[in-house]
Formats: structure tokens, sequence, C-alpha cells
């Protein structure tokens, strides 16, 4: 499958937090982001949580996004519902390079449950499930 050099996501600078499309389908979306130190959610020289928990739910949307687009190209917009067995086991520093990986366990319409993992090499970040939910478009 040919992925798209960049990727349509419904955020916008500065709440990007995914970078590269790695991969997407099959029920898998794989993303790569290298932290900035000024990154908003970068204190201290480390990415916090909150950039975490966005970075896998914007990888989640990269993988719904490069399958399907409303009519008028833009990417569905979607929310996070709920966020369960949240386990942060270390944070990145700036100027590292994550990896996140989203597993779709369960689909209902427009909503999903998914699995989340971040890791640097081999090392597990962080792991949670995330409910989301896409917002239908109502055209005038």
């Amino acid at each position: 499958m040919a992925l798209p050099e960049e990727i349509n996501i419904p955020q916008k600078p500065p709440m990007v937090m995914v970078g590269r499309l790695i991969e997407a389908g099959a029920g898998q979306t794989t993303t790569s982001f290298t932290v900035s130190e000024d990154n908003i959610f970068c204190e201290n020289g480390e990415f916090r949580e909150a950039g975490l928990i966005e970075n896998m739910a914007q990888t989640a949307a990269a993988g719904i996004c490069s399958k399907a687009a409303d009519q008028t190209g833009e990417p569905p917009v979607g929310f996070i519902g709920g966020i369960r067995n949240l386990k942060i086991i270390a944070l990145p520093k700036a100027g590292q390079e994550i990896v996140t990986r989203i597993t779709m366990m369960h689909q209902v319409f427009d909503s999903s449950i998914v699995r989340g993992e971040i890791f640097i090499g081999n090392q597990l970040l962080a792991s949670c499930e995330l409910k989301i939910f896409l917002v239908k478009q109502v055209n005038d």
C-alpha cells in the first residue's frame, strides 16, 4: 500500500503529534514522531503524559483518515470518549523518536475501541485503550 507523504488528520500545528505514517491497514496503524523541545506538551525536556495520549489518538486518526475522508476531502473529526488502563512507564526526551502502534479492537458504527502502544526501539513507554468517536459532518 502506498502511503501519503503527509498525514491527513484534522489537527493543525501546534497540535500535530504525529510525524510519519509507517503503516495503515489490516486493523493496525503505526506512526513515528520526533519530540521537539518547543512542543506544547514538552516540559523540562520531557514529552508529558497528555502528549503521549494525544499522540496515540492522532495515530488512530491517521489510520482512519488514510482509509476514508468525507466528500470534501477533509479528514473526519473525532474525539476521545474514554481512556482505560493507561500505563505510563517512561517519558521520552526532546529529540527522541517515538513509534506508536494502534490496534483496532472493536468498531461499531462511528465508534472504535483501540489499543495504543508507544515505543522507543523495543522499550514500551506507554499503553492504553482509547474509545474514539467520529463526528458526522452535516452538509448545509
